[in-house]
């Protein structure tokens, strides 16, 4: 078994069982001295969420744990386009009481900070913040990041029905 830390999409659990049938939530953790950021550039050229790492400990990204089959890992390898749109690091998280946890988290090779993300991703981060109960401020601030439509309505549609 494998653990995961997620905090962008992948929070979701509709999202992430589309991608990875034995990811199982373990529950909300803290990664410290990383700032969320949308600004990893995907291949539709819109902004992704990346574990931005700062060396400042006052920062922090809230997410979600999962353990998974390793043998399932490539299947979200593929998905993250590892080595070209992503690639992965080893951290340690806590959890709500304080455990530290080495998990395996993904982070962006590409980045643009003049890019926005289309707003169905952004939903997918905002469900999977809320599904995690991440503190409302947090949430907040997820919500508060500026977002663009997704000229492709067809996968906009897609991707909103993953939700329901």
């Amino acid at each position: 078994m494998l653990k995961y830390f997620a905090y962008g999409s992948n929070m979701s659990l509709s999202r992430l069982s589309e991608r990875v049938t034995s990811a199982q939530r373990l529950g909300s953790c803290i990664l410290r001295a990383h700032d969320l950021r949308f600004h990893k550039v995907s291949r539709d050229r819109s902004a992704k969420c990346d574990a931005f790492y700062t060396e400042d400990p006052e920062d922090y990204i809230l997410g979600v744990l999962f353990e998974m089959c390793s043998s399932d890992k490539k299947y979200l390898d593929a998905v993250e386009c590892l080595g070209h749109g992503y690639d992965e690091k080893y951290v340690i998280v806590e959890d709500d009481d304080g455990n530290e946890i080495t998990a395996i988290t993904y982070y962006a090779l590409v980045i643009d900070a003049a890019i926005k993300p289309y707003s169905w991703y952004k939903n997918h981060v905002l469900i999977g913040a809320k599904e995690s109960s991440l503190p409302e401020s947090y949430i907040q601030k997820i919500e508060a990041v500026e977002c663009i439509e997704d000229p492709d309505r067809e996968r906009d549609t897609e991707q909103r029905d993953i939700h329901r």
